[in-house]
């Protein structure tokens, strides 16, 4: 159980033990599958989608590294692929329900870079850098 928010998701960040060499305000490498860095992703996601002229959605296929930062809040540094869907943006589906295209000439893969900044206890999010490039390697 916990009393103290801050602590609980510090920890569940892996943050290393004080007597670590890093240092606090420092990014440090986070496991791709933890909630806060599944949950920063789709923020990211989400962004993108608003951004994009593309008429299907995208959706995150695969987390390739993932580093958090505690400053006034967590700030995910995300390396993710991101795959085009099957869900037109004009029907506004649940990305959850959205399958990837399985037609060959509409698939499409682009590694991204997200950057998001969580605040928890003001419950803002905030997306300052969306990078996100076709894949070129054969």
């Amino acid at each position: 159980m916990c009393f103290i928010p801050m602590f609980c998701v510090v920890s569940v960040t892996n943050v290393p033990p004080p007597h670590s060499t890093i240092r606090p305000g420092y990014p440090v490498p986070v496991n791709t599958n933890n909630p806060g860095v599944r949950k920063a992703t789709r923020f990211g996601v989400y962004r993108y989608n608003n951004s994009s002229n593309d008429l299907f959605l995208f959706k995150e296929s695969h987390i390739k590294k993932a580093m958090v930062q505690i400053v006034r809040g967590l700030k995910y540094m995300l390396h993710v692929e991101i795959k085009r869907t099957v869900c037109e943006k004009r029907d506004h589906s649940r990305l959850d329900s959205c399958h990837f295209q399985k037609k060959k000439i509409l698939q499409r893969m682009l590694r991204c870079y997200f950057e998001v900044w969580i605040t928890p206890w003001r419950h803002k999010v905030h997306i300052p850098v969306v990078h996100c490039h076709h894949d070129l390697s054969p």
